[in-house]
């Protein structure tokens, strides 16, 4: 672990500078608001490692798929998030001397990320190789109010010399991909303009032919006072700047204020681009830029209010539960149906900036929670309008009659991952977007998107699981071989326990679906049947065989599910006993090595068991937990939060909180030393799960909000707000009393540690003593 960062309840905190760090932290100081992102890179030139990396939402790039062999199906490209323009470059010069921190003396440093204002801070004093000492104090973010943009506050402290400092503000659209497979670049240059008071460049992309434009406008004060002194402009091939140059004494100050715009062809059209950007520009000018910092940040505290954790007595779990929260809403913000989260969402480059799973098994549960309802339809509206491109996936594998394979990986429906063990063997991802249907119609209660949008997903999956599975006669029951379960430390495995049962629900799940719409729409439902071509009679019946004689592999004498079968062929040597120099095993054994251990990267069991948690009792959970968390390396962002809340569920609060901790520092300290690529963004939706449903007790059953809470030893007190079918409550915990606020959306049902509750809107009922 990279236990550098200083603990603070609302601030990420770095107050000396660590080169060998540096990738770590502009990974976990990001910024973003939805529609753009960027790393937390230097202003300044820095000749030091670092991956510079500022994303444009939607704008990506085909990289032709690198492999020595190539099979049927396999998909031609794997999808990239492009790195987009640079628009935060300084060039700063002292008397000649170039300012990069790579090369001077740093005499005090502090980089700090507020969170509750989404502003990211910067103030250093350096000493050059001609003696000359400077302060820089920079503050930049992008706008929330108003999402195309940008702005940046860089003011230069002459402390101990007069002379000439030079500062440089340009726009540089020459930038590459470090993951790109060939080193191509995936920019054309379209055009760039710049003239005293505004500058553009613009780019298309290769092959997608995305364009995207970038304006800005410099502003210059000395001591606080605006000048003009020694301005140039400067045009090249898709660079353009702004370069000041003047006379300062000693104790001046000079500031450079940057507002920028960026655009895409993904909201506009390519001739109304040029207009757009300008006035977007023209508009943060007017307003200036602490007029823009301001109406931002009181965004970034209104949104606070709907979604913010606290807890009291434990500063480092404060810090990281609303640094993940923090980092899930600069990512996405549910405006827009085409959009979804990237793994390392505006981060970092690492998996592509792609959809997966994770979404649907993940972070549906916390927007659905935290944000309107409309923002967790749109992440399953995302999947419906990929139906077609589902199916086409699934005709390319072999399979017919309209069943989907919904992709592991992907930017617009088409399947683009690119290892075999994955693409072809991971099919269970399509059980996580069915089980999102079901989860967000049960939290929601939003049954009209059943009839007009999710039975016709739900058929295409089902139709694909019928067609996947095969009968075993010496069994004498249905198989799926040949799979990767959500632990890929294994693969091509037969039985795997959770695609078997999660193949067998879905399945159980959508015949109820077809009964209910049948009976609900009768005419939507027929017209759905002649549209698909279904039959239904034969269908059904064949459907509700398969599940009914599934294959769910068990040892009975241990009581326990197993992964696959032969599992229990394996040596079983508890992580805990494995030499702490092989961790992670991922980056220092053979992969041959892996896949003949016992060892689990994620919970594979145990994630049915958390999905379907109401289909179990606890002395199962709890057996099949205990048998398998101790032989779980967790390398996967998405493991320790499914096992904190499982580990909740069956009373093993210290794990509990062990896991939680884990989940929630995991790219603050690096547990698994890959946070320099970018932070876990999609397993942050976990973070926030193991606290409200595994600290909280969360559930919803019968229609009801359930709450079950305890309180982690060590900590004095917390409290979480969530929505809930137009109703917003906001839960405190203290050692001795568990207090319930209906804050708006008129009374409401709630069942607390099996107690059944009603609480008026705007009354605060003081409801249970912990036991």
């Amino acid at each position: 672990m990279k236990q550098f960062i200083k603990t603070d309840p609302w601030k990420l905190v770095e107050t000396t500078f660590h080169p060998e760090y540096h990738a770590n932290s502009e990974s976990i100081f990001s910024i973003g608001n939805g529609k753009m992102g960027q790393r937390a890179n230097f202003e300044e030139d820095y000749s030091g490692d670092s991956l510079r990396g500022n994303y444009v939402a939607g704008i990506y790039y085909p990289d032709k798929t690198r492999v020595g062999w190539w099979k049927n199906g396999y998909p031609e490209y794997f999808a990239k998030v492009l790195n987009a323009v640079n628009w935060i470059g300084l060039h700063i010069k002292i008397n000649g001397e170039l300012l990069d921190l790579n090369k001077c003396e740093i005499l005090n440093f502090e980089r700090v990320l507020d969170m509750q204002h989404s502003l990211l801070k910067r103030r250093f004093t350096a000493r050059l190789a001609n003696g000359n000492e400077v302060s820089v104090e920079a503050v930049r973010f992008y706008s929330l109010a108003d999402d195309e943009i940008g702005a940046l506050s860089y003011t230069v402290k002459a402390e101990n010399f007069d002379g000439k400092v030079e500062i440089e503000s340009y726009l540089d659209f020459n930038v590459v991909n470090q993951d790109s497979n060939y080193d191509q670049r995936f920019w054309e240059p379209i055009s760039q303009e710049i003239n005293g008071d505004y500058g553009q460049v613009k780019s298309v992309t290769k092959k997608t032919n995305f364009i995207v434009a970038c304006g800005m406008h410099n502003s210059l004060f000395v001591n606080g006072d605006r000048t003009e002194a020694g301005k140039e402009v400067t045009e090249q091939n898709q660079l353009v700047s702004h370069k000041f140059s003047l006379q300062v004494s000693q104790g001046d100050t000079i500031t450079l204020e940057k507002i920028i715009s960026t655009v895409s062809t993904f909201y506009y059209e390519a001739d109304q681009m040029d207009e757009a950007c300008r006035k977007n520009v023209e508009r943060g000018v007017a307003k200036g830029f602490d007029a823009l910092k301001k109406e931002h940040a009181l965004k970034w505290e209104e949104n606070w209010t709907h979604y913010d954790i606290e807890i009291e007595g434990d500063v480092s779990a404060q810090q990281a539960i609303r640094f993940n929260i923090f980092q899930l809403n600069q990512t996405y913000t549910g405006k827009d149906d085409r959009l979804n989260i990237g793994p390392k969402g505006f981060t970092g480059e690492k998996y592509g900036g792609s959809t997966y799973w994770d979404t649907e098994a993940y972070c549906l549960p916390f927007y659905l929670s935290t944000a309107p309802q409309d923002v967790a339809r749109n992440l399953l509206l995302y999947r419906y309008k990929h139906l077609g491109k589902a199916i086409e996936n699934a005709g390319k594998l072999g399979f017919n009659s309209g069943a989907a394979l919904y992709p592991m990986v992907t930017m617009n429906g088409e399947e683009c991952h690119n290892e075999w063990e994955i693409t072809f063997e991971e099919v269970h991802r399509n059980g996580a977007i069915a089980y999102a249907i079901f989860d967000y119609v049960r939290y929601t209660g939003d049954r009209e998107y059943l009839i007009d949008y999710g039975l016709e997903v739900l058929i295409a999956i089902s139709r694909f699981w019928a067609q996947r599975v095969h009968f075993s006669q010496v069994k004498q029951q249905y198989v799926i071989h040949g799979v990767t379960g959500p632990n890929e430390f294994e693969n091509n495995v037969n039985n795997n326990w959770y695609t078997n049962f999660i193949a067998k629900w879905c399945l159980n799940y959508t015949s109820e679906i077809m009964e209910e719409v049948k009976t609900k729409a009768p005419q939507k439902y027929t017209a759905l049947l002649g549209k698909l071509n279904l039959n239904e009679t034969e269908t059904l019946n064949s459907w509700a065989e398969i599940a009914d004689k599934m294959h769910l592999p068990e040892d009975k004498e241990r009581g326990i599910y197993l992964q696959q079968e032969g599992f229990l062929d394996k040596e079983i040597i508890p992580v805990a006993d494995l030499d702490p120099k092989h961790l992670p095993i991922v980056q220092n054994w053979s992969w041959d090595r892996i896949l003949r251990s016992c060892y689990i990267k994620q919970a594979d069991v145990l994630q049915g068991l958390y999905f379907f948690e109401d289909q179990f009792s606890k002395e199962t959970i709890k057996r099949n937990f205990d048998y398998y968390e101790p032989i779980t390396v967790h390398e996967s962002s998405l493991s320790p939060c499914v096992h904190c809340i499982l580990a909740s569920a069956i009373g093993n609060e210290e794990k509990a909180y062990e896991m939680f901790m884990r989940t929630a520092r995991l790219d603050i300290d690096d547990f698994n030393n890959d946070t320099e690529d970018g932070c876990h963004i999609t397993s942050m939706a976990g973070t926030w799960g193991a606290f409200v449903k595994g600290f909280g007790g969360m559930r919803v059953q019968n229609d009801q909000l359930s709450l079950a809470p305890f309180l982690p030893k060590s900590w004095k007190g917390y409290a979480f707000t969530i929505g809930f079918r137009g109703h917003w409550i906001t839960v405190k915990v203290k050692p001795d009393a568990i207090t319930i606020i209906n804050k708006e959306g008129g009374p409401m049902q709630v069942t607390l540690h099996g107690k059944d509750l009603t609480i008026q809107e705007g009354e605060n009922i003081l409801a249970h003593a912990l036991h």
